[in-house]
């Protein structure tokens, strides 16, 4: 590529000439390309170390004059063809003008001017192109990347580090490239070179350690194999982004939905030195996912910035230290000490922003006013009139809300007094008539609790206690605010653990979650859901059907068809909202809780916080979230409980519990009024609570869990423990629960208290943080994917083992070289969308699917038949075949039908297959002789009087359509002479690399003029019928012509065999026509008449189709074709041979290799271009 010219001072120092005239020099390093003896070697290796731009580009031309001894390089290139492009240029171009040139001043500038000039127009014509963000030294690591490992424009790297792998016990100090897809390691140390890749998506492990061997190390696992890399500059941040990249080769595996760039990042000021836009984009989502999950905010904000500050909190006369957070539609605090103080102000609900007065106690404050009179005021502020000014410009781009914060949530506490007229029910619901939800319903002002509250008598203790702590929070309100902007202290936390109100729990679950800023910006969003949802009939909506009155049957509020509706509206909405996720058992349990305390509407931005943001993955078809959740749970308990947990390992009981525990929150092992308690932590505090709960009921149990022989012993002293945790603060009548009703024995254990059941896991457990959590699970999320990736492979396999003749080690290496071509496309892009073709609601067999590009791929490496420049085609007609739903793509056993028939079928199988590659549908119409005959092969005669068809009619078919159909040879049709040409090409085509190749070529020339003759027999017989005068001269060609047939034939494979193979060319049809010329000389002559005029014959002329058009009644069938082969030995020993997959298959993964280890300084390059 032409470069901005740069001085060079030595020019001849590690650079050898090749070319050069008086202007130019062209040369190529030392070490690049034959030979290069030791000199070459240790360039070779200090241009590794020193990550030197002569790997990538070890030619270049430098820009000379007679009178300077200094150079200018103007152009590199990666190859010699490439640089030999850019001297034939200068030489055409501008050697003739510059050497009119008197001065040599002149000609450099003359000669810098236009090579500028030329980089300039390159650059405008890519001027859309992303790649301008990043700075040429990365760009040159990335073009780096692509050739050393041969990857297509389409794979973008992130970042590269210097660093060493260890191979066995020896390090080798190279480079470590990490792109979107691939990890890539290079390095070239005195002639051995080292070059690993390795998916991401075939990562089960990442470790970051420090041991004795492997010191400051990481420790990249796949199923196969360890990587060892260590001495890298900065450790952490390395690993921190192969983490993230990990992390989005498994979202890749569970949702198929390839990585996209943010292109709505923010341009830096000035291009940061060897950081790529990629490297900011994933720094930018690693701190919007951070931020989003501290203030529990939507998956669509994003942080603006941060800077550090102090907020004045009234209530305790102080500032606290901590940082200020922007992002498009909120302003956020958070205090450096955990706990001290959080705050979140939508923009939504800001009134005036506005900069108080500097002094020495309060130097930059700024003073926020909200709609509801609530004032904040940030000091210390190192920008402030930058961070005015972007709030504002996020404030002018706010949509005016029409009810702030005290509009509807406010009313939820006073709601049960409130009684509605009758006649404005009456007149809302006259109003609302035909839709399924609308405001005049119950359930759309009141939670259910309300409406079905227990008429028991309710004692005089709880009930003061519930009064008591409805005045606690009212006076919190009062001092901390209420609403989205209230501070969040320690003291809100007190409050949460001795329990919510049950007139405030609604507002204060919405609040927490961060639901209520959902609701708030998306009104009218639930109504308008349910009408769209309501009526359509899917597989979630059979589900939730059968799951609505399993939905807490022993609660008054779900014996009724109020409480069963509202369930319905709300499961039915999200399932219609979320596609990906439909509906999850466990759903039903945790939405009928939320309605109790909430309206439906509420109620599903619950829904949506939990499966969106606090339960991540929990409730989708293969409920990842919660099986690595329980893998966390197992490591926190051989943490803190080590010898339990090596019990319970034996024993098997972890994974068994602590998934119901996980996916209802414990509501449904435990008693409604004391679970709803651990719900109320849950919305403040996050999984962690769930964590600490668990965690605190295996200690209170570990002596008896220790003395159980068995899982069963273990489940019931587990079971009944959970069953007897109450709640004595409860106002209602307690509800029984159902488990424990059918469980219950003759001696009860004692009560546990579920306060004192809390307060125990914060004692003992409190010292866990979310962030080693969310660490955690990272490593556990690694093992989850994989190991569900696992389980799909053998359920294939299973599946399969049956169906085809494959081993089962043939059948799981098939299936991942299948698996990794649909992967590929999700990020080198293919014809159509992978997401699209991926269901995961489809068996394991059906859910990968591929196109014809990919399949042609596969079987170009994997088919026994190789045709050379014909496989394309016998390609496509095998994907035909293959894909009876005609949908345009072929799932894994259609695929491994195709290929066992190849592999293990008798001669009778392939010969069949190989028949049916010629008929439609594998022949395609435009491959057909003509218009005519392609619509006769591809429709059915139709009867020309219609029968009137009884009922008797319609069953007698369906009981044949059950039927088990067993297709045999006379099944097959007839063969045509167009057909009959393409088989003769594609046997032709198949024999070019065999051994036995003559033998087999003058056999099949006898066998193809034997079956032509064969098709003239058979059209004189055929048209033996026909009367006198319809004969034509064609039909009375005697002997001789049919001789004249068979040597043509011969003569036409003789002269087919002596010219080389074509080259594949995009345009397939003409391909074809081209090379199927000499068959259809042959076939014109020995199946039309003697006297052919010379322009009939022509190549793709229309006259010689309209020739062989005239001879629609030519055709043999398949037992003619069978037999005829059968006269051939070399045909027989083809045919009968046994091929062996595994030789392909190596050779398949050769070209995806993980590690590769060559002796070669470098490429050997052909040096034709030169000569």
């Amino acid at each position: 590529m032409w470069i901005h010219p740069e001085e060079v001072l030595l020019a001849g120092a590690l650079w050898v000439s090749e070319r050069a005239n008086p202007f130019f020099v062209l040369q190529r390093r030392r070490g690049h390309g034959r030979g290069g003896g030791l000199s070459g070697l240790l360039v070779g290796t200090l241009d590794v170390v020193l990550d030197s731009s002569a790997r990538v580009a070890p030619y270049r031309i430098l820009l000379q004059t007679a009178d300077s001894q200094v150079y200018w390089n103007i152009a590199c290139g990666s190859s010699r063809k490439e640089i030999t492009e850019h001297w034939d240029w200068l030489e055409a171009n501008l050697l003739q003008t510059i050497s009119i040139f008197d001065n040599d001043e002149d000609v450099i500038t003359f000669v810098k001017g236009k090579i500028s000039g030329i980089i300039a127009e390159e650059n405008r014509e890519k001027q859309g192109e992303e790649q301008e963000e990043d700075c040429g030294k990365f760009r040159e690591a990335e073009l780096k990347m692509r050739r050393l490992f041969r990857m297509p424009d389409e794979e973008k790297l992130v970042n590269y580090y210097s660093c060493s792998y260890w191979k066995g016990r020896v390090p080798r100090q190279g480079w470590l490239y990490l792109s979107v897809n691939h990890l890539c390691f290079y390095s070239f140390l005195l002639g051995k070179e080292v070059s690993l890749v390795v998916q991401w998506t075939e990562v089960t492990q990442l470790e970051k350690n420090a041991t004795l061997v492997f010191p400051g190390s990481i420790c990249v696992s796949t199923r196969h194999t360890e990587h060892f890399f260590s001495m890298f500059l900065n450790i952490s941040d390395t690993f921190k982004l192969m983490e993230q990249l990990a992390n989005i080769a498994m979202r890749q595996l569970l949702d198929n939905e390839a990585f996209a760039a943010d292109r709505s990042l923010p341009k830096p000021c000035k291009t940061l030195k060897n950081v790529s836009a990629l490297k900011r984009d994933l720094d930018a989502r690693a701190k919007n996912e951070q931020y989003r999950s501290m203030f529990r905010l939507t998956q669509d904000e994003r942080l603006d910035g941060h800077t550090d500050c102090t907020l004045w909190m009234p209530f305790a006369k102080m500032h606290v230290v901590g940082q200020l957070f922007i992002s498009n539609n909120y302003i956020c605090f958070n205090s450096r000490e955990d706990d001290l103080c959080q705050l979140i102000i939508p923009l939504r609900e800001v009134s005036i922003v506005e900069k108080a007065d500097s002094s020495s106690v309060l130097p930059c404050p700024v003073s926020i006013s909200t709609k509801n009179k609530m004032n904040f005021l940030f000091a210390n502020l190192k920008d402030r009139d930058f961070l005015v000014q972007r709030i504002s410009d996020f404030l002018q781009r706010t949509p005016d809300s029409s009810w702030g914060d005290t509009s509807p949530l406010s009313l939820i506490g006073h709601s049960a007094s409130s009684g509605v007229p009758s006649s404005l029910s009456a007149g809302s619901e006259s109003v609302h008539r035909g839709r399924h939800y609308h405001p005049g319903l119950p359930t759309a002002s009141w939670g259910l609790l309300q409406l079905y509250h227990q008429d028991a008598q309710e004692d005089l203790g709880p009930k003061m206690k519930e009064k008591m702590k409805e005045e606690a929070w009212n006076i919190h309100f009062s001092e901390f605010g209420r609403g989205v902007c209230m501070y969040r202290t320690s003291r809100t936390r007190e409050l949460i653990l001795n329990g919510i109100p049950e007139r405030l729990r609604g507002e204060l679950w919405l609040l927490f979650s961060g639901a209520q800023n959902e609701m708030a910006t998306h009104p009218g969003y639930y109504g308008d859901l349910v009408e769209q949802a309501m009526g359509l009939c899917s597989l979630a909506t059979e589900e939730i059907e059968r799951d609505l009155h399993r939905s807490m049957p022993e609660h008054r509020a779900f014996q009724n068809e109020t409480g069963i509706a509202a369930l319905r509206r709300v499961l039915t909405a999200y399932a219609h909202r979320n596609p990906g996720i439909g509906y999850c058992q466990a759903m039903n349990i945790v939405t009928s809780v939320l309605l109790l305390y909430c309206t439906e509407e509420e109620a599903f931005w619950l829904l949506v916080a939990l499966c969106e943001r606090m339960l991540p993955d929990y409730y989708n078809t293969r409920v990842v979230g919660a099986l690595v959740d329980q893998g966390v749970f197992e490591d926190l308990t051989r943490a803190f409980l080590p010898q339990l947990y090596e019990h319970m390992q034996e024993l098997g009981v972890i994974s068994t519990i602590s998934l119901s525990w996980f996916l209802t929150l414990f509501l449904s092992v435990m008693p409604f009024d004391s679970a709803v308690l651990l719900v109320d932590c849950f919305f403040y505090e996050g999984i962690k609570v769930i964590f600490q709960v668990a965690l605190a009921v295996l200690h209170d149990n570990i002596d008896t869990l220790l003395s159980c022989n068995d899982e069963g012993e273990a489940m019931t002293i587990l079971g009944r423990y959970l069953d007897n945790v109450v709640n004595k603060q409860t106002v209602a009548s307690p509800i029984p629960h159902l488990h424990a009703l059918l469980t219950s024995g003759d001696g009860l254990p004692p009560e546990i208290d579920v306060f004192d059941l809390i307060k125990s896991s914060y004692e003992k457990f409190g010292s866990l943080h979310s962030d080693v959590i969310e660490q955690m699970r990272f490593k556990q999320r690694l093992k989850v994917i994989q190991s569900l990736e696992d389980t799909a492979k053998r359920s294939v396999v299973r599946a399969m083992m049956t169906e085809s003749a494959f081993s089962i080690e043939e059948l799981e290496e098939l299936y991942c070289l299948f698996k990794s071509k649909h992967m590929t496309s999700c990020y080198w892009g293919s014809s159509s969308s992978a997401a699209e073709r991926h269901d995961p609601s489809l068996p394991y067999l059906e859910q990968y699917r591929i196109d014809p590009a990919q399949f042609t791929q596969l079987f170009a490496a994997l088919a026994p038949w190789t045709c050379g420049g014909h496989t394309q085609t016998l390609s496509a007609r095998l994907f035909r075949l293959l894909d009876q739903n005609q949908d345009g793509l072929v799932n894994f056993k259609e695929f491994i039908t195709g290929l066992s028939g190849m592999y293990h079928g008798d001669m009778t199988e392939k010969l069949k297959m190989l028949y049916k590659l010629h008929l439609p549908p594998a022949l395609c119409p435009e491959e057909a002789e003509s218009a005519l005959e392609a619509t006769h092969f591809f429709t059915e005669d139709e009867p020309q009087e219609e029968k009137v068809r009884d009922y008797k009619y319609y069953l007698r078919m369906w009981a044949k359509e059950k039927e088990p159909k067993k297709e045999t040879i006379k099944d097959l049709p007839r063969m045509n002479q167009e057909q009959f040409i393409e088989l003769c090409k594609t046997l032709y085509n198949m024999f070019s690399e065999e051994p036995l190749e003559q033998q087999l070529y003058h056999s099949i020339a006898t066998v193809a003029s034997l079956l032509l003759r064969i098709g003239e027999v058979g059209k004189k017989f055929n048209n033996g019928n026909k009367k006198p005068d319809t004969l034509t001269p064609q039909t009375e060609a005697g002997p001789g012509e049919g001789g004249s047939g068979d040597s043509q034939m011969c003569q036409a494979l003789a002269d087919a065999q002596l010219e080389p193979a074509a080259p594949q060319t995009s345009d397939e049809e003409t391909k074809d026509d081209t090379s199927v010329s000499s068959y259809s000389v042959v076939s014109s002559g020995s199946l039309q008449c003697e006297d052919i005029a010379d322009d009939t014959v022509l190549i793709g002329g229309g006259k010689q189709r309209r020739a062989s058009v005239l001879d629609v009644d030519w055709s043999i069938t398949f037992e003619q074709v069978l037999a005829s082969l059968l006269t051939e030995p070399p045909l027989v020993d083809y045919f009968e041979k046994k091929r062996d997959i595994q030789n392909k298959m190596a050779t398949c993964k050769a070209q995806r290799a993980l590690e590769r280890q060559i002796s070669s300084a470098s490429d050997h390059e052909l040096t034709q271009h030169s000569i």
